[in-house]
């Protein structure tokens, strides 16, 4: 006993973290309903005291711990009560319920774009809209259901605050904070000979960078919101992983030669940057020390023509580490600082140099002007409502799966509704609610969680009218059993799955209504007909609208991303030496947008058939790359520009790693394409799948590695070998996804 009330107390599996939430919600509900019906003889008021409480905790599932989920729900509250408002007064007529559910179905479903916190909290928002919106229209109800709306919620902010608290989980903040310590730790290494990382340190920097993978990290702790500081922590970890993988690339001097000092003055710089960033964001300190000297130790590197034979690479890679040093330090002052990062005014470089990458003036971080390279810290200059404005509008239409997630729960519960109304189902708003926990974001899914839901709602129906047949007006037995039912319910439900989930509740609902108004066994019936028809037409419209999912729109994510990439590629390769074609990575970063949106649904999903798959992660590791290398060598233009034949050599390999891009997005397309967006891409079989040019003209081969060794040329500039060591990396990235994409039509059939 006592070592279950510690498993309850401290565990993290999923059995005792139901199991937490479970008795919150069930006190939360149970302490509103009990108290409104039996001590203030309000049926009214106890009835949305009740639902309120499971909608949020029950039905939702808010990621975080107790505190954080509070948080989320007292800012829901004035949401909540619109909600009940809205639904009350559109129950007047079955028209206006209908249109109401299909406007406010869409914009709560849509709402998954502002992040995971949203997206949990949509179902019991969605519920509190649904319940009012049917029969019996009284608005003079209003008052006592907005208090039984607020009663539910403040009781369930008391519970999740004070009652069984979970596990603290380690912050997003301070993963970041890990990485840029082990990054400092690693340039420490790197400052003395032979100037490489041991295997010790390369798994520890390996395993410290995955760490911050998105999948890697809880739920509740990405940083997948619009606001600022959310944008600069995702921005943050992806510049630690980018200077974890930087100093680990890193090439030692040739054999038989000394590091020259600049460079090591630069590793020793990117040392002490790290080392401030980490303790900036572990306890939020401002550091003692800016970036000036690492912009300037960078800034005179790239200044500087290659000192000797075969230092080239090392070369271009130190400015590499750099860029990613000082990117890191900017995004996490905004992190950690906010707007108030923006206001910090460093001093100006030295003339002709341009601002390095990561710079934070007073202007804001990142500000681009003319020759400069490409704004990092866009967001940082942005208002909140212009930020949310951004992430709005970029998943506004049909080739983003929020978007098509929103449609096609918005129609689902308008038509339940008008069913509902139309033939006057007695308990409608459980044909609704069995639309809005039962449909999924495929039609296989769906079908599967309806029928085992079919089957726990007739187990429970049989359960529940056995117990109202057997027990009549009996109401002492109903107040008895109705807790303990409900502390099972919320505990297996999410452990063994829909169809335990649906007869428990079943029974639980079964119990409150017996308390409420004379029930007979019939309302079990009632029950099971009315999920039986929400099932239905959720199944009707999980078919009619995007039926397979986010399994196509991945794939013609990461065509299109893969093709965005490939013209990137090709206009700042042949540009090499110049001004950079302007806003050249919009494309791309709006495509990485929709690829990762599609594939953190994608991995919700049953895919058929089984196996390993392909490897979409790959695709998005070479969209991050191609965005990040495009803007590291757009900053090494301020060097000398490039000779004749450096110039040629890179628009060549560019033009070749562009092909084997485009080459790509044509295999990695989905099977059923409506048109070809592009000649010689998704539509043709895989075998036939041509490299072509943006005009549609066949290219050089693609290449299937990085280009063989390459003598280095004499007094070659910086920019020749930065961007040639660009290209290698993107040639890697081309050769895995090869390997992963090139299916044969058979297998893209069947995906």
């Amino acid at each position: 006993m006592v070592r279950a009330l510690v498993e309850l107390r401290t565990g993290t599996g999923p059995l005792p973290a139901a199991a937490r939430r479970s008795v919150r919600v069930t006190l939360a509900a149970c302490a509103g309903f009990y108290g409104f019906l039996y001590g203030l003889h309000q049926p009214v008021t106890a009835t949305y005291a009740l639902f309120t409480a499971v909608a949020l905790a029950g039905l939702s599932r808010i990621p975080g711990t107790g505190r954080q989920r509070a948080a989320v729900i007292a800012r829901l509250l004035p949401a909540a009560c619109a909600l009940v408002a809205v639904g009350t007064f559109l129950a007047v007529r079955t028209w206006a319920a209908v249109a109401g559910m299909l406007v406010i179905g869409f914009c709560v479903a849509f709402g998954a774009v502002a992040g995971p916190r949203q997206a949990g909290a949509a179902p019991g928002l969605q519920l509190l809209y649904i319940l009012p919106s049917f029969p019996p229209y009284a608005p003079d109800t209003l008052g006592e259901r907005l208090t039984g709306t607020v009663t539910g919620v403040l009781l369930l902010i008391l519970a999740e605050t004070f009652l069984l608290p979970d596990p603290p989980v380690p912050r997003y903040r301070d993963r970041a904070a890990a990485a840029a310590a082990e990054a400092a730790r690693c340039a420490a290494v790197l400052e003395e000979p032979p100037h490489s990382l041991p295997g010790a340190e390369l798994t520890r920097a390996s395993e410290l960078a995955q760490a911050l993978r998105p999948s890697r990290v809880p739920e509740a702790e990405r940083p997948a919101g619009p606001g600022l500081r959310e944008r600069a922590l995702t921005h943050t970890g992806l510049a630690a992983r980018t200077l974890l993988t930087c100093l680990q690339a890193l090439p030692p001097p040739a054999p038989g030669r000394r590091a020259e000092p600049a460079g090591l003055d630069l590793v020793r710089a990117v040392r002490v940057s790290a080392t401030a960033t980490a303790a900036l964001l572990a306890e939020g300190r401002p550091p003692d020390t800016g970036s000036a000297t690492l912009r300037s130790l960078r800034a005179s590197l790239a200044r500087t023509s290659v000192p000797e034979p075969g230092s080239g690479l090392r070369h271009a890679k130190l400015v590499e580490v750099a860029d990613a040093a000082l990117v890191l330090r900017g995004a996490a002052e905004i992190a950690v600082r906010g707007r108030a990062a923006t206001l910090e005014a460093e001093p100006e470089p030295e003339a002709g140099t341009g601002t390095g990458p990561g710079r934070a003036s007073a202007r804001g971080p990142g500000r681009a002007s003319g020759s400069q390279p490409p704004d990092r810290f866009w967001y940082a200059r942005q208002s909140t409502l212009r930020l949310w404005w951004f992430r709005l509008s970029g998943h506004t239409g049909p080739r983003s799966v929020h978007f098509q997630n929103a449609v096609r729960l918005g129609l689902a519960l308008a038509a339940a509704r008008a069913v509902a109304g139309l033939v006057s189902l007695p308990h409608g708003f459980w044909a609704t609610l069995a639309v809005l926990s039962l449909t999924r974001t495929t039609a296989v899914q769906t079908r599967a969680t309806v029928r085992l839901a079919l089957i726990g709602t007739c187990a429970g129906a049989l359960a529940a009218g056995g117990v109202l047949a057997l027990a009549g007006e009996a109401s002492v037995l109903y107040e008895i059993v109705l807790p303990p039912l409900m502390l099972v319910a919320f505990c297996v439900g999410p452990v063994r799955g829909v169809g335990w989930a649906q007869a428990m509740f079943t029974l639980v609902i079964a119990m409150a209504f017996a308390q409420l108004a004379p029930v007979t066994w019939q309302l079990a019936e009632v029950r099971f007909l009315d999920v039986l028809i929400g099932s239905v037409i959720g199944i009707a419209c999980g078919l009619l609208a995007w039926p397979r999912g986010a399994h196509d729109e991945l794939a013609r994510a990461v065509a299109e991303l893969l093709r965005a990439a490939a013209d990137d590629v090709q206009a700042v390769t042949a540009a090499v030496g110049r001004t950079g074609p302007e806003g050249a990575h919009q494309r791309v970063r709006h495509a990485l947008v929709m690829v990762e949106a599609a594939h953190a649904q994608y991995q919700t999903e049953r895919q058929h058939p089984a196996g390993p798959g392909r490897d979409w992660q790959a695709a998005m590791m070479a969209g991050h790359e191609v965005l990040w290398g495009n803007l590291r060598l757009l900053g090494a233009q301020a060097g000398p520009p490039p000779g004749p034949r450096e110039e040629a050599a890179v628009r060549e390999y560019g033009a070749r790693v562009a092909a084997g891009l485009r080459h790509t997005a044509g295999l990695a397309g989905p099977p059923y394409a409506l048109g070809p967006a592009h000649p010689g891409s998704r539509t043709d079989p895989p075998h036939r799948a041509a490299p072509l040019g943006p005009a549609g003209q066949p290219q050089a081969t693609a290449p299937q590695a990085p280009a063989p060794h390459r003598p280095e040329p004499a007094a070659a500039p910086l920019v020749y070998f930065a961007a040639m060591a660009w290209l290698d990396t993107l040639a890697r990235d081309l050769a895995l996804l090869g390997r992963t994409t090139a299916e044969p039509a058979s297998d893209r059939s069947r995906a």
